[in-house]
């Protein structure tokens, strides 16, 4: 097992689109406000939501079975490409799992990212759009999902996410050629 947060393995299981997502264009993003690495947020002040499971930390081990869990691993790397390219995308981001506010405070702070980091450990955003959940080492945790709205409306998903470091650039290029 890896524990280098930051590089993908070779033999990423690719994850399935198993419809749990096929609800969710037309929905609206609920009038939620959570805690963030930038304070008290509303998810309906963002374009881009990027959902995922839980990032990790350097010499940290992973949870069992993480990196054999399609879809689970590249936290980390998928937050770094959208920190990596947000200038580009000119649209109010946030990344959002179900982890706590100091994980989440620490991830940022650690990787410097420029948009909020959001923590949702009751899943009120799940719970609130029905968004997919898995459970592993007796932790449900989402599904990677990337959400983007328009006037607080849900107008794209990307599901599955796969691989996850390349998303930011798919929605770079969606958001582009809208």
């Amino acid at each position: 097992m890896s524990t280098d947060v930051y590089t993908l393995p070779p033999d990423l299981p690719v994850p399935e689109d198993d419809g749990a997502a096929d609800h969710l264009v037309g929905t609206g993003l609920p009038d939620l406000v959570l805690e963030s690495s930038a304070g008290p947020v509303n998810v309906r002040d963002f374009r881009v939501i990027y959902v995922y499971p839980r990032s990790g930390r350097p010499g940290v081990p992973l949870l069992p079975n993480w990196d054999e869990t399609p879809g689970a691993r590249g936290c980390t790397p998928q937050s770094c490409a959208f920190r990596d390219l947000y200038p580009e995308l000119r649209v109010p981001v946030a990344g959002l799992s179900a982890q706590s506010l100091d994980d989440q405070v620490e991830f940022a702070e650690r990787n410097r990212m420029p948009f909020p980091v959001v923590s949702d450990p009751e899943r009120r955003l799940g719970a609130a759009l029905r968004l997919p959940t898995f459970d592993i080492s007796g932790l449900t945790l989402y599904k990677r999902i990337t959400l983007v709205a328009e006037d607080r409306r849900i107008v794209k998903v990307f599901y599955p996410v796969f691989p996850p470091d390349a998303n930011a650039g798919d929605v770079l290029a969606w958001l582009r050629s809208r």
